[in-house]
């Protein structure tokens, strides 16, 4: 008897994830995003998030020690400092740097996602980063393409 392997279609998800800040940080979203991926049954496929802004990225970074995630804004901030005089200062000197840094980071990211889970390693979370001062709500696009539970 011969057995016929079964094929699975392919789906997918669309999500928001809002996020509130209140100044420059660096905000794991790890286990948000790994509860709606359970949500929604993923199993296998690929996982793209999205912020939707221009003052604030996503990262993959490590997640055991803090002093990772200070030493990130602080080399950041180096990078890309206050006191620059940029020509772009109407929302605050705080936003041509926010921009910047953005720019130097990343704004969407892909993972793998292997039998519900996010190929992430050990040590890697993904993170909201925060480049402005001020408090400001952030969202998240989350896309799932893959197969799902049935």
């Amino acid at each position: 008897m011969t057995s016929i392997p079964v094929q699975k279609q392919i789906s997918q998800a669309f999500e928001s994830l809002g996020v509130e800040t209140e100044g420059p940080d660096m905000l794991d979203q790890t286990a948000a995003v790994g509860t709606w991926l359970a949500r929604i049954g993923a199993t296998d496929g690929l996982l793209t998030l999205m912020v939707r802004h221009t003052s604030a990225s996503l990262l993959i970074q490590e997640n055991a020690d803090p002093d990772v995630q200070v030493d990130m804004l602080d080399a950041l901030d180096r990078l890309a400092p206050r006191n620059q005089p940029y020509a772009h200062v109407v929302e605050g000197p705080d936003d041509m740097p926010a921009h910047i840094k953005s720019a130097l980071t990343q704004t969407s990211l892909s993972i793998p996602v292997k039998d519900g889970r996010m190929l992430l390693g050990t040590w890697q979370g993904i993170y909201l980063v925060e480049h402005r001062d001020r408090p400001h709500h952030r969202e998240i696009a989350l896309h799932f393409i893959g197969t799902m539970a049935t």
